[in-house]
């Protein structure tokens, strides 16, 4: 829809033209959704600031029901009432409990792009359908997948892999098997560091292997799981196994990687992944258990 594109990326540009409607046909969901409609005529003027008034002046977020007002019509969203201890943010007058229906159901008319249509989402949603949306578009950047800092940066996948090579420096394999040493000279010292994060490239996708100490109750514990570079949808198609062992003994470790939509923190804290104790983290090690050596080895495959 031409013109809702328009009004949405000019929406900062443009000066405010505050003239409220009369009647309600002037806002019809006819107008909203008709293509032929031009940016140039007098309904786009009305769209645009009524989608201005639909920002609350306090946060600048979307306003959603209830809407509150003051005597002279000045509005606000209801998560900012509280923080203006009843008073009007524009006029200073009290607010009282007055909702503004009328703007309420304005709202109700309106169709917008989703926030990431950038990433490549190209549908019109309504206003109040919005918000839950965005939740769940499958075109929502992901956050980097790095545990070892607290970053910040979000991206689409393949922005993602570039970062973690160019700024976290991680290892990137090529294939589907691996087989890492993991040494720690002080295992009695932990510090829910991260050890090592390295980047899987195999069928066409992109995975990502953590292992970690953490602290569980008063002992370490040693922790090794996949993350999917995807959605969970996509994830499920997957499996991988992780094996880790030594002085005739082994433990095996089945499952489906996770979706990095689920934070290292929550796949950790789930436990959801090769799980080893610190005792027998260091029989494995052999030698006079004074220092960790641990091997993992293990595989990614695509289920059928």
């Amino acid at each position: 829809m031409a013109s809702g594109n328009l009004f949405f990326d000019d929406l900062r540009s443009k000066p405010e033209v505050i003239n409220p409607p009369q009647n309600e046909d002037i806002l019809g969901s006819e107008s909203v959704n008709d293509p032929t409609q031009s940016a140039t005529k007098p309904n786009f003027v009305v769209y645009s600031s009524v989608r201005e008034l639909l920002e609350c002046p306090v946060c600048l977020n979307a306003m959603y029901p209830p809407i509150h007002q003051c005597s002279n019509g000045h509005t606000l969203c209801s998560g900012c009432k509280p923080r203006v201890h009843n008073r009007c943010p524009t006029c200073r007058h009290e607010l009282g409990n007055i909702r503004c229906l009328a703007l309420e159901k304005v709202a109700a008319s309106l169709e917008l792009p989703c926030k990431y249509q950038s990433y490549g989402c190209i549908g019109m949603y309504p206003y109040y359908g919005k918000l839950k949306h965005e939740s769940q578009c499958s075109y929502r950047p992901y956050s980097c997948p790095y545990a070892g800092s607290e970053c910040t940066v979000v991206g689409d996948i393949p922005f993602l892999v570039a970062h973690l090579k160019d700024d976290h420096k991680v290892d990137m394999h090529r294939g589907s098997a691996f087989n890492h040493r993991y040494v720690k000279s002080n295992p009695h010292e932990v510090e829910n560091a991260t050890w090592m994060l390295t980047v899987f490239n195999c069928y066409g996708q992109y995975f990502c292997l953590h292992f970690e100490a953490f602290q569980l109750g008063m002992a370490p514990v040693y922790i090794a799981f996949l993350r999917f570079m995807g959605d969970d949808n996509e994830a499920r198609n997957y499996s991988y196994s992780l094996e880790v062992g030594g002085n005739g003994r082994k433990m095996i470790w089945q499952g489906v990687p996770r979706s990095i939509r689920d934070s290292h923190r929550k796949v950790r804290d789930s436990f959801d992944g090769l799980l080893i104790q610190r005792n027998m983290a260091l029989f494995f090690s052999g030698g006079d258990r004074k220092e960790l050596k641990l091997r993992v080895t293990g595989r990614i495959w695509k289920d059928q």
